[in-house]
């Protein structure tokens, strides 16, 4: 199918609090933004933009103008590898700012916009719409937990359903700290393969993003917020790094829904039925905001938008 839609790049400025230099976000805008756009926000923290892109569907299918952009950190903004540590630099409130500057930058207020966060987007599209921010006006969660107690819980009932074998490797790996094995990356595949995406190959989108995970860590590294799976497919593309069966940091424990009671534009809950993201980490959500919608996509793993691509953008 031939592009009909308009499509622009930019940068735009963005004085990140504590920065100590100048910094700017990368964007494209798919349609024009005549009418109320959806507005992206990827996972990782740190995964980039362009696993997303299935989402410029709904410009040509729906007239539904996208922007998408990478996060600080990652992709082609700014990054501060020179942060790596720094949970004062890394927090909620730089990425809340982030979303902020490009949405008044697009001068979106006025027109209005909707949110669709996946995975670690999910939760920072959350955390965003408990704020009441002026122009929202819907909000899309895709595979983003809103308890990460809850999201762990769910991924350690996963681990124990797989094969003993690949538990007792990833397991023996675990307390060897032995990362970088053949046999760790080949037990961290099946996980993958049931829980992360279940087509065989891996979408060369999907790849391509995620391949920002290797090039630049510190964000990730830095904010434990939704830490496990993106450490998982770090190592898994680039056959090294740390285990991320476990979340760490100071923000283990942190729940977003308690602050979801906030969010008063209609909201539609996505996820897989074999999504790492599990029922009970999202049903948080459903419990707490007032006017929503939860959907499980049949077959689908945490790429609903890739595995579920049509029955996804419909919802959408």
């Amino acid at each position: 199918m031939q592009n009909t839609y308009p499509t622009r790049e930019g940068e735009v400025d963005f004085l990140a609090p504590g920065a100590g230099k100048p910094c700017s976000t990368w964007y494209k805008v798919v349609g024009k933004l005549d009418v109320p756009p959806l507005i992206v926000l990827h996972g990782g923290p740190g995964a980039g933009h362009e696993y997303m892109e299935t989402l410029v569907d709904l410009c040509e299918q729906y007239g539904i103008p996208i922007v998408l952009y990478d996060q600080v950190g990652c992709g082609r903004s700014t990054h501060f590898r020179e942060k790596h540590g720094d949970e004062g630099f890394w927090t909620m409130n730089l990425f809340v700012a982030e979303l902020d500057n490009l949405i008044d930058h697009l001068q979106l207020r006025d027109v209005g916009f909707s949110l669709l966060g996946q995975s670690w987007g999910g939760i920072l599209a959350g955390a965003y719409a408990c704020r009441r921010p002026k122009g929202l006006m819907k909000l899309i969660i895709a595979g983003g937990p809103a308890s990460l107690p809850l999201y762990m819980k769910g991924c350690q009932h996963l681990l124990a359903q797989l094969p003993p074998d690949v538990r007792r490797t990833i397991e023996e790996c675990e307390s060897k700290g032995d990362y970088e094995s053949e046999d760790f990356n080949k037990a961290s595949a099946v996980f993958y393969a049931r829980h992360f995406c279940r087509l065989d190959p891996f979408p060369e989108a999907v790849q391509i993003g995620f391949q920002h995970l290797k090039e630049d860590p510190t964000a990730y590294l830095t904010i434990p917020e939704y830490y496990m799976l993106a450490l998982m497919l770090a190592a898994y593309l680039s056959r090294q790094g740390p285990s991320e069966f476990t979340i760490i940091g100071s923000f283990k424990d942190w729940e977003p829904y308690k602050e979801a009671h906030n969010i008063e534009v209609p909201t539609l809950l996505l996820n897989g039925e074999h999504d790492e993201a599990m029922d009970l980490s999202i049903e948080p959500w459903f419990q707490t905001i007032s006017k929503v919608k939860w959907v499980t996509l049949s077959g689908a793993s945490h790429m609903t938008h890739w595995e579920q691509r049509e029955r996804f953008n419909e919802l959408c």
